[in-house]
């Protein structure tokens, strides 16, 4: 009975997921979902990036530790941080990549929630209009993939962008890779629409929390390090805004980054599958954190408190971290930090 209601209740946020592509204006306002947060006001989430590999290089040894992270910790929803299938994103609706690298491997009861998705680099290289068709939502509708979305969860709004689009390369040098670019060219317009919509939400934004999700890096270390076109024009954005955290995924790794220009937080949460790159790229920001192997993190917010954790492919926690809120009236006073 309790699984039954557990699926009803992802298939309606499936549906609303799918009402908001509908009804949201183009280039006026970003979709936006609700999410409920706990009776007790508290949200307990996963994260996880870089996965969609049909269960190799330890994806499913990811997968089954965060089923038990997962069911311990009472999640709400899992959040995907982009390239959910390899190498070449999804040929089409019917690509039976989609249930052997998302389906058959995620397969714990608690991991039966909601997962909110953006589109990775890689999934650019496939068919993105069959990734975000509502096609998929029937053959598993857990899975909630748009390009750039709002996530409302009452203590906290997640702001979801698409952040492919901005890098440069993919659409000068793309060499012998393919992007699908249906639904974005011109570059430039698609842009300056979508930060024009990011930041009209975010100055609308009443939550304790704003969160961004994207897929790139803003800081990282690791193989790709800075993304250039993401410092120049996102970070502004979330700057005037007080965004507290971002977080992504590209690089295959685990990372925690407080930047030397501002008080965001960057998260990279990339480990879903293959990694292990062996690249360490020291840069000026303050290096929290860096672990190059497998893994995934959780997130538990309350109206005062952020607590991150990453774990490893055997679900070893490997570091934690936190951050509270002295009042509404103050910004984020960073409270402890355990590795």
């Amino acid at each position: 009975m309790a699984g039954g209601s557990t699926a009803m209740a992802v298939a309606l946020l499936a549906f609303l997921a799918v009402a908001a592509l509908r009804c949201a204006p183009a280039a006026a306002e970003l979709p936006r979902l609700e999410h409920p947060a706990k009776n007790d006001g508290s949200l307990s989430l996963l994260v996880v990036g870089d996965w969609g590999r049909r269960g190799t290089h330890n994806q499913s040894r990811v997968a089954d530790q965060m089923g038990r992270v997962g069911e311990k910790l009472n999640i709400d929803f899992v959040i995907s941080t982009g390239d959910n299938f390899y190498d070449n994103g999804l040929k089409g609706v019917h690509d039976r990549a989609f249930e052997e690298s998302f389906t058959d491997i995620y397969t714990a009861q608690s991991l039966q929630k909601p997962w909110y998705l953006v589109l990775g680099n890689h999934d650019y290289r496939g068919d993105v209009l069959a990734q975000l068709s509502p096609v998929l939502r029937k053959i598993d509708n857990r899975f909630i993939c748009m390009r750039s979305f709002i996530v409302n969860a009452e203590i906290v709004d997640f702001f979801f962008v698409d952040t492919s689009p901005f890098q440069l390369k993919y659409w000068t040098h793309p060499g012998k890779d393919h992007y699908d670019w249906r639904g974005v060219a011109p570059r430039g317009k698609y842009i300056a629409n979508l930060l024009k919509d990011l930041d009209k939400a975010m100055k609308q934004s009443t939550a304790r929390w704003k969160i961004v999700v994207g897929h790139h890096t803003m800081r990282s270390v690791s193989e790709h390090g800075d993304t250039k076109e993401l410092l120049k024009l996102l970070l502004p954005v979330l700057k005037d805004n007080s965004v507290d955290f971002y977080i992504n995924g590209h690089d295959h790794c685990l990372e925690h980054i407080s930047s030397r220009d501002s008080p965001i937080q960057y998260f990279t949460s990339g480990g879903g599958s293959k990694a292990w790159r062996g690249v360490f790229h020291k840069n000026k920001d303050k290096v929290r954190f860096f672990y190059d192997g497998q893994g995934f993190m959780s997130l538990q917010l309350n109206q005062d408190k952020a607590q991150f954790i990453f774990y490893d492919v055997s679900g070893n926690i490997l570091y934690q971290w936190s951050s509270s809120k002295t009042n509404h009236l103050q910004p984020s006073t960073y409270a402890t930090e355990e590795e």
